[in-house]
């Protein structure tokens, strides 16, 4: 059987599905990284509401989809920018999404930790920004999930300086109960938050992200670097004080961040591993037996697919990540909350469908291309 795709000139070229997946199964714990996938979330397709209406969830599918992720050892980075948060995920819905999938990972056993930021102001001076972080780093805390401290718009907003984060965050890792990961988010993946850590200078940037945690290494696990540069996060990873993880968030150069070199490497908190679950488990797996190469191996090819979820607009990684959740069966139908579905074109989910087929992402790749097909019949291209 073949499949007819449109590639970005509009013109349908011929594809022929792979037969079978990749062979993948559970297996150990990891034991030479820590690895998070940041999850999805799962719509409910029959909600009567508008893109500008609270996130109507699907509970069990999306706590589901974090049950296969911990089935392959996988943690799970929860209510993070994956799960659309600031982009059709409000505050009331992050906090009911962070206590199930706590609730969830106590009860099988899953790594979890979730998301902290300030995601109910829109706008506030630094002692609201303050305050918005203490509710939510209690909700977490409440959870029994670790921290993550997400990059703020409203503190982006609201600083004049260098100055404002150190007070800021130095106040939050002081009261936090227990060691937190510090997220810094690239302007790539949101604009608003350009020039954080208070210059657009990324040295500067830079200077600024280590004397926060220089200041309470104690209270930092790690820190979770997105910025699309391999260079500036082995630079970073090897400033970094003794004890303190870099987890890469890099979704353009992870395999050789995470294989790392003679002066160190990295863990991985990625949203490319949420379609890629099983094949980046089975990798790590490798890597513990000390074989770098077969590692590379695996996960050198999936870089072209991470890449095209990936591509400018960056923020809208999202959409191919729900598709090939959906291609894959882990959920029903493709509808996102705030109507994100719309956001890439049909050849972007035609070359991502391509991808990941041929990597053997998909569990049931007849179901897969049934689904392609009634995806492109309802743009009018028939078989």
């Amino acid at each position: 059987m073949t499949i007819q795709l449109p590639d970005s000139t509009g013109a349908l070229r011929t594809y022929e599905p792979r037969p079978e997946p990749l062979a993948v199964t559970p297996g150990t714990p990891f034991t030479s990284r820590t690895v998070f996938s940041a999850a999805h979330v799962v719509a409910d397709p029959f909600a009567d509401v508008s893109p500008d209406s609270p996130a109507a969830v699907d509970w069990d599918a999306t706590l589901a989809f974090r049950r296969h992720l911990w089935s392959h050892g996988l943690g799970v980075a929860e209510a993070m920018d994956t799960a659309q948060r600031g982009m059709g995920l409000d505050w009331a819905g992050a906090a009911e999404l962070i206590r199930r999938s706590a609730a969830e990972a106590k009860a099988v056993g899953g790594l979890i930790a979730c998301g902290v930021g300030t995601d109910q102001l829109t706008a506030g001076s630094l002692a609201e920004v303050r305050a918005a972080y203490e509710e939510q780093l209690a909700v977490v805390e409440e959870a029994g999930a670790q921290a993550i401290l997400m990059a703020s718009r409203a503190l982006a907003a609201a600083a004049s300086g260098p100055e404002d984060y150190l007070e800021v965050y130095g106040h939050l890792l002081r009261q936090a109960a227990e060691p937190v990961i510090l997220h810094w988010l690239g302007p790539m993946f949101d604009p608003a938050l350009e020039g954080y850590w208070g210059s657009s200078d990324l040295d500067a940037a830079t200077d600024t992200f280590l004397e926060v945690i220089a200041a309470h290494p104690d209270k930092v696990d790690g820190i979770k670097v997105s910025l699309l540069d391999a260079q500036r996060e082995i630079d970073l990873r090897r400033r970094l004080p003794q004890g303190v993880r870099c987890y890469t968030g890099d979704d353009f150069n992870y395999p050789e961040l995470i294989a790392g070199d003679e002066q160190g490497f990295s863990h991985a908190l990625l949203g490319i591993f949420d379609p890629l679950g099983p094949l980046a488990a089975e990798a790590v797996r490798v890597l513990d037996t000390g074989n770098a190469v077969g590692f590379r191996e695996l996960l050198d090819p999936t870089v072209e697919l991470s890449r095209h979820l990936f591509q400018t607009p960056t923020r809208f990684y999202k959409t191919g990540v729900v598709f090939l959740a959906w291609l894959a069966g882990h959920q029903s139908h493709f509808t996102m909350v705030g109507g994100l579905q719309s956001a890439r074109s049909l050849p972007h989910f035609a070359r991502a469908y391509e991808l990941a087929d041929g990597l053997g992402l998909f569990p049931d790749p007849k179901l897969a291309e049934e689904r392609m097909k009634n995806l492109l019949a309802l743009y009018g291209v028939t078989q």
